[in-house]
C-alpha cells in the first residue's frame, strides 16, 4: 500500500464511478469524456479554476499525444496534477532542526483537527528522539487545553498552560522560554480557532510573534495552517481568510480518509501556492504523514482502488 492510499480511497472510488460510464468503449477523448472528467474533478472538490486549468492542459496533451485507454488517461491526469503542485520531487523537510528550538505557530478554525494534529506531530517528533514542548495558547476553550494535555501525555512531551482566559501571548512566551531552558528541539504552539474578526486574529497573532521574539529573535519559523479536507470548498474559504490575517507558511490537511474530496489538496496548493507539509489520512496516532509529492500523486486517482 502506498503512503497515502488509505486517505484517498473514497476520492478514487467517487472519481472513477463518475468517469467510468462516459469512457466505457471509447478509444479517444471526446467532449463527452472531457465533460465527465470535469464533473469528476469538481466532485473531488478540486475547485473550478484548478479543474478548468487541468481540463485545458489535458485537452492539449490528448491532441498531441493521443489517447488509448483509461489507464493512460489517468497517468496523464496525474502528470498534470504533479505539474500544478510543483516541479520539485524532493521530500518535504518537515522541520529545520538546525534552528533550535524550531518554533511552529499552529492556526486554524475550531473543529478542523488542529489540536489532534499538534498531538500527532508531537508523537512523530518524540518517536524521532526529539525534545518537544507544546504551548496551550488557545486559552478560550477549556476542551482545547484538556485535549492538548492528554496528547502531551500520550506523546511523552512537556506542555505549558495557564488558567482559562489567560493572555495567549503570555502562554506562548512562557512556552518558548521553557523550551530554551530545557534545550528543546521543537515548540508547537496552539492558537485560538476563532475567525470572527480578522483584525482581532491578526492582532493576537502579531502579539504572540512579538513576545516569542524576545526569546527566539527569528521565531516563529513556521505558521502552519490546519484545514479539514472533508469540508471541501469551506477549506478554500478558510485558507483565503487566514492568508489575509497572517503569514501562513505551510499547510496540514486533515480528515482525508472520511471524504471523497481529496482533490481539495490540489486546488488549495494551486490557488494559494502554500506548500503542504502534512496530510491526515486517519485517526490513528501514526496517520499524520509528511507530504511526499510523488507518493501523493501516485495515490490520487488510483485505478487499482476500483478493481
Amino acid at each position: 500500500m502506498g503512503l497515502f492510499d488509505k486517505g484517498f480511497k473514497k476520492t478514487n472510488l467517487n472519481f472513477f464511478q463518475k468517469l467510468g460510464r462516459a469512457i466505457t468503449g471509447k478509444s479517444r477523448v471526446d467532449d463527452t469524456v472531457l465533460d465527465a472528467l470535469e464533473e469528476a474533478l469538481l466532485s473531488s472538490d478540486m475547485g473550478v479554476d484548478t479543474t478548468l486549468k487541468l481540463i485545458e492542459n489535458i485537452e492539449d496533451r490528448v491532441e498531441r499525444d493521443k489517447y488509448v485507454d483509461m489507464e493512460e488517461l489517468v497517468a496523464l491526469i496525474r502528470d498534470e496534477i504533479a505539474r500544478l503542485i510543483g516541479e520539485d520531487d524532493a521530500p518535504v523537510q518537515a522541520f529545520d532542526f538546525s534552528k533550535k528550538p524550531y518554533v511552529v505557530l499552529v492556526v486554524g478554525v475550531n473543529g478542523v483537527g488542529k489540536t489532534t494534529t499538534i498531538g500527532k506531530l508531537a508523537h512523530m517528533l518524540s518517536q524521532q528522539g526529539k525534545k518537544v514542548v507544546i504551548g496551550a495558547a488557545d486559552t478560550f476553550r477549556a476542551a482545547a487545553v484538556d485535549q492538548l494535555t492528554v496528547w502531551a501525555q500520550r506523546a511523552g512531551v512537556d506542555i505549558v498552560k495557564q488558567a482559562m482566559g489567560s493572555d495567549p501571548a503570555s502562554v506562548a512566551f512562557d512556552t518558548v522560554k521553557s523550551a530554551v531552558a530545557k534545550g528543546a528541539d521543537v515548540v508547537l504552539i496552539d492558537t485560538a480557532g476563532r475567525l470572527h474578526n480578522r483584525v482581532d486574529l491578526m492582532n493576537e497573532l502579531t502579539k504572540i510573534r512579538n513576545v516569542i521574539r524576545r526569546v527566539v529573535p527569528d521565531a516563529p519559523h513556521e505558521v502552519l495552517l490546519v484545514l479539514d479536507g472533508s469540508t471541501g470548498q469551506n477549506a478554500f474559504i478558510q485558507a483565503k481568510e487566514f492568508a489575509r490575517a497572517t503569514d501562513v507558511t505551510a499547510l496540514a490537511v486533515t480528515k482525508l480518509d472520511g471524504s471523497a474530496k481529496g482533490g481539495v489538496v490540489v486546488g488549495i496548493v494551486d490557488q494559494f501556492k502554500f506548500p503542504i507539509k502534512f496530510l491526515g489520512i486517519g485517526e490513528g496516532l501514526d496517520d499524520l504523514k509528511v507530504f511526499d509529492k510523488k507518493a501523493f500523486v501516485e495515490s490520487l486517482f488510483k485505478i487499482e482502488d476500483i478493481q
